[in-house]
This record gives structure tokens, C-alpha cells and sequence, in this order.
């Protein structure tokens, strides 16, 4: 059976980024609807690090399968933080057609979440946006939270001054600054993109109106300070982000799951999205399966067309 071998440069090469929104669309109705089969996330915790396993199955799809480990310790030996790979299975034969590369699906797609919540939930005149947190996902962050509004100030915070100088430098909307509390000042959507385990912006210094999205992923902490959620009209992926980690978000553990709105629902209108233009929005993600299996099916689909990658027979 010959597989497809796909590299990070494949796979940067053939994900487009506007598909990737669209698909994404689809695959959050699709999971709000129940057509999207996916166990629970699960993991296994080392002294250093974690590994997640994560699988999923939605019509007209292959089998997806992503193996991400987690390990932020590796910035100082060169290697990012995250490590992904992804395996693609016929959904007819069960037999393996791809293996490629998920440490870039896993940015892009978290990402492009985070974009399509602020399409759905931010104030059509957003302008002002600050990304708290300059590592892959702040990158990524500007590129994919740029084809949803047309801002004019970008505003990069993070720990380390010149790491927001660095992503500042590749936008000319952008600039950084010193803390995370002068960044979202007055910012129109704000992007929590860090690795802390205790929260980088308080409530106090959203404006009325804010969207704020959130990504870190850190248990037994969070990036995201408790009266945020509070006092945030909140949207996730999925109600499994009530679940208790790995499955599910730390901050979201033991709270009402019909607290929230799906994505999915507000696309399909069952649920509203922003009532006012006063009242501050939360898009708190967990990281689904289903994203891992559109997007590295969107990069397998225009890999074999291109005739990119290795095949390999095992």
C-alpha cells in the first residue's frame, strides 16, 4: 500500500489559508450537527512534556489521527514547543494513505479557529487588534486574523520584548509593546496566544465591545483570568471543552456546558452570536480533532493533485 509522505514544506506549500477558513466553517456545523465521530482527547504526561492523541471521522472524509506532543521546553535545544504528526486512513479500507507533518496544521488550524470566531463575533468596524504572545501561534495568529477584518493597529505584547519585536517586524500595521495590559487597551479583539499558567489579561483592561480568543493550553493553569470568563459571553468548538483535561479546557472544568455557544451553531443560526456592541465576546479554545482532520485533508488533496510529497510503501 503506497503512503503518502508529506513535509512541513509540503504541507506549508499546498494548506491554503482562505480554504482552510471555509473548510473549517463546514466542519464546525458538521460537529455541532453530530456528524463528526470523535472520542475524547487523551494523553500521557512525562516530567518534561505531554502527548495528546487525537482522532477523528466526518462524511466525505479519511480517517484522521494526530499525535501532538507538547514539550515548551524545547526552545532552548532549538525545537518548537509543539510536535505534531498526522495519519490519514481511507474511510472505506481502513488503509493508511498519508503520514505528514502536523506541527504547522496544528498553528494554522488553531489559528484560523481563532479567525473564524472574531468573523463571527467581532464588531463589524473592528480596527484595533492585540495578540498577546509571540511564539508560532502569535505568528500565525497575525496571518490568519488578518482575512477576517481589516485592522489598521496591530499590537504584539509577549514576556520577552524582542519576541513581539520579531513578529511586529513581518506586519507594518504592527508594533510591539512592553506589556500585555498597554496592548489591549482599547483593542477591538484581542488574542491570548501564550503558554502561561496564570492569566495575562484582566478584565479590567478590556474595553466594552472586546472579543477576546484564547488558545493556551496549560493545565493546571490558564492564560485566561477568571472574571474574563465571567463576565464574557462564551463560545467554544465543542461542549467536550467542559470535559476535564486532556479532553477538555482547565478553565472550563465543572462549569454549565449549555453556558456556551458552539461555533457551529452560530453558523448555522441556532444560537446568536455578538446581541450589542457593548458586551464583551470569549471564543475559548480546546483544540478539536475535527480541525487537525480538514485541514490535513485540504493539504493532502492539493499535495497529490501537485504530485508533492514521497510515496512510500511499508
Amino acid at each position: 500500500m503506497p503512503i503518502r509522505m508529506l513535509s512541513d514544506d509540503d504541507v506549508r506549500r499546498h494548506l491554503d489559508p482562505d480554504e482552510l477558513l471555509e473548510a473549517l466553517a463546514k466542519g464546525f456545523q458538521a460537529l455541532s450537527a453530530g456528524a463528526v465521530v470523535a472520542p475524547p482527547r487523551n494523553g500521557v504526561d512525562v516530567e518534561n512534556g505531554f502527548l495528546l492523541g487525537m482522532m477523528a471521522h466526518a462524511p466525505n472524509h479519511p480517517i484522521g489521527v494526530k499525535l501532538v506532543s507538547v514539550f515548551h521546553g524545547n526552545h532552548a535545544i532549538g525545537l518548537p514547543g509543539h510536535l505534531a504528526l498526522i495519519a490519514l486512513f481511507d474511510e472505506h479500507t481502513g488503509a493508511p494513505i498519508a503520514v505528514m507533518n502536523g506541527t504547522w496544521v496544528t498553528a494554522i488550524r488553531t489559528a484560523a479557529g481563532a479567525a473564524l470566531s472574531t468573523r463571527l463575533l467581532a464588531r463589524p468596524d473592528a480596527r484595533t487588534l492585540a495578540i498577546v504572545g509571540a511564539g508560532v501561534q502569535g505568528e500565525s495568529h497575525l496571518q490568519m486574523l488578518s482575512r477576517v477584518r481589516a485592522f489598521q493597529d496591530v499590537r504584539i505584547a509577549s514576556l520577552r520584548l524582542e519576541d513581539a519585536e520579531r513578529v511586529a517586524a513581518t506586519d507594518p500595521r504592527a508594533r510591539a509593546l512592553a506589556s500585555a495590559e498597554h496592548a489591549v487597551e482599547d483593542a477591538d479583539v484581542v488574542c491570548l496566544c501564550t503558554t502561561s499558567s496564570a492569566p495575562v489579561v484582566q478584565r479590567a483592561w478590556l474595553a466594552p465591545g472586546t472579543h477576546v480568543t484564547s488558545v493556551g493550553y496549560m493545565p493546571p493553569g490558564s492564560e485566561v483570568a477568571p472574571d474574563v470568563i465571567q463576565h464574557a459571553r462564551l463560545f467554544v468548538e465543542t461542549r467536550g471543552a467542559f470535559a476535564p483535561p486532556p479532553a477538555g479546557c482547565v478553565e472550563l472544568a465543572g462549569a454549565d456546558p449549555h453556558s456556551a455557544a458552539e461555533l457551529g451553531e452560530v453558523l448555522m443560526g441556532r444560537r446568536p452570536g455578538r446581541v450589542s456592541d457593548s458586551e464583551l465576546t470569549l471564543y475559548k479554545s480546546m483544540g478539536h480533532a475535527m480541525e487537525d482532520l480538514v485541514a490535513a485533508r485540504l493539504a493532502y488533496d492539493r499535495a497529490m493533485a501537485a504530485g508533492a510529497g514521497t510515496s512510500l510503501t511499508l
